[in-house]
Parts: structure tokens; C-alpha cells; sequence
């Protein structure tokens, strides 16, 4: 599904130059969940905007072999003047396919994973956690092929951060769709993910990559598989920390 192949990217501003990302080598295969792991201020949102064209590579290439992205953002960014529902359509105006089809199959994503009963409120009504799972319906409501998820869990406390990885990993895995992570979080990339990257600091390069086999179910059971404080250690050391 996206492939980086040799990637570098520079940032020029009047102060000078700051490369990003160096010579960058991974790909995301169809229905992967795959998370990139690195140091704080590494190049993990750049790397995002890149899959997503957003940024245009300084050398190297990006093959994508689809055309649909969609991006969940560290805070939900939900409008707080429209209702949940008008929340969800909104990528749907935006793209100009707010058709009566588009607003039912967005509506029954809704009800399927249990907001029927929140469509007509507002998002200060609502907990981080369900906030969190609205911004997810909305990122789907359009139909994208791969999403990308730019630590969408930050801003939650840790109760009910494992609650919504949960959700937001489910929700993934059900709608059979493709998934690429950026997060400074070890648990969570090994709970979520059939592959975990590892980069390195500033210029990012990759240092190693894991597929996670072990663990069955959902995020909160793969974290009490014997396998996982194993594996905890492994990418802890690979990231010096």
C-alpha cells in the first residue's frame, strides 16, 4: 500500500538547513497495522505528511498504490458549534460527496460502533475517549484506503487511553483497513501493531523493524502475553532510553 524508498527530507528556512528524515526504507503492506517509533522531535509527523503528499520528498520516492489517505490528528479537532453528525460529515462536504449514500453509509459506521445514541449532541457532551472514537468515524466517513494516525492517543489519560486503543484498533482491524502510527510510546506500538519501525534521532533513519506475532484479541490482552515485556525491552534499548 506505501512504500518509502530511500527517502530524504530537508527543511529550508532563512536560519538554514534541517534534515528530517535520511535515507528512509519501510513499506506498510495491505491491512498491516504498522507503528514508526522514535525519539521526541525525530521526524515522526514528517514522515506522515509525506505518505500523505502533504510533503514532497528532497531525493529518494513514495509509492502509494492508493489514493485515498485519511489523517487522525493528536487532538480530535472536532468543531464544537456542529453536532457529532456534523462532525462526521464534514470530510464528506469537504470532498464534495456529501451525497444522501455517503451520509447513510457515514450514519451506519456511527451506529455500528456506538454513537447511535450521541448523533445529535455536541462534543463538549461527550468524554475524551468517545470524542476520540467521533474524530475516528469522521476520518473513515469518506472511505480512505490507508489511515494515518498522528499520535491520536497523546492527549488522553492513561485509563482511558488503553480503553480507545482498544476501540480505535478494533474499529481498523473490523473495517479492513490499513494503518500507519507515529508514536514515542513503546506499549502502544507493540499492543496495536502487526509491525513496529524504529527510528533513530534526528536525521531519522530506521533502525530495526519487528512484526509483532504474539497475542491474540485486542491491545489490553497482547499486554499481558509473557512475550511483550520481552519485546518492551528490545525497542527500549533500540531507542537508547
Amino acid at each position: 500500500m506505501l512504500t518509502f524508498k530511500d527517502v530524504t527530507y530537508t527543511y529550508h528556512t532563512k536560519q538554514g538547513e534541517t534534515t528530517a528524515v535520511k535515507d528512509m526504507n519501510f513499506s506498510v503492506e495491505d491491512g498491516q497495522f504498522v507503528s514508526v517509533i522514535g525519539p521526541s522531535g525525530c521526524g515522526k509527523t514528517t514522515i506522515l505528511s509525506i505518505a500523505a503528499g502533504l510533503l514532497l520528498p528532497s531525493s529518494g520516492e513514495v509509492k502509494r498504490d492508493t489514493g485515498e489517505f485519511g489523517y487522525m490528528l493528536q487532538r480530535d479537532a472536532l468543531f464544537p458549534w456542529r453536532t457529532v453528525e456534523q462532525n462526521i460529515f464534514l470530510p464528506l462536504e469537504v470532498k464534495k460527496r456529501n451525497t444522501p449514500a455517503m451520509r447513510e453509509r457515514a450514519i451506519n459506521l456511527a451506529e455500528k460502533y456506538g454513537l447511535k445514541d450521541f448523533l445529535k449532541k455536541t462534543p463538549s457532551q461527550l468524554s475524551g475517549g468517545m470524542r476520540q472514537r467521533v474524530a475516528l468515524i469522521r476520518t473513515l466517513a469518506a472511505g480512505p484506503e490507508i489511515l494515518l494516525l498522528d499520535e491520536p492517543f497523546s492527549a488522553l489519560d492513561y485509563q482511558t487511553r488503553l480503553e480507545v486503543c482498544d476501540d480505535v484498533q478494533g474499529i481498523i482491524k473490523s473495517e479492513k483497513k490499513t494503518a500507519l502510527l507515529v508514536t514515542h510510546d513503546i506499549s502502544e506500538a507493540i499492543a496495536l501493531s502487526d509491525k513496529v519501525v524504529v527510528l533513530s534521532a534526528r536525521p531519522a533513519k530506521v533502525v530495526a523493524e519487528h512484526l509483532i506475532e504474539f497475542g491474540e484479541g485486542s491491545p489490553k490482552k497482547r499486554r499481558e502475553c509473557s512475550d511483550f515485556s520481552a519485546m518492551f525491552e528490545v525497542l527500549r534499548k533500540e531507542l537508547g532510553i
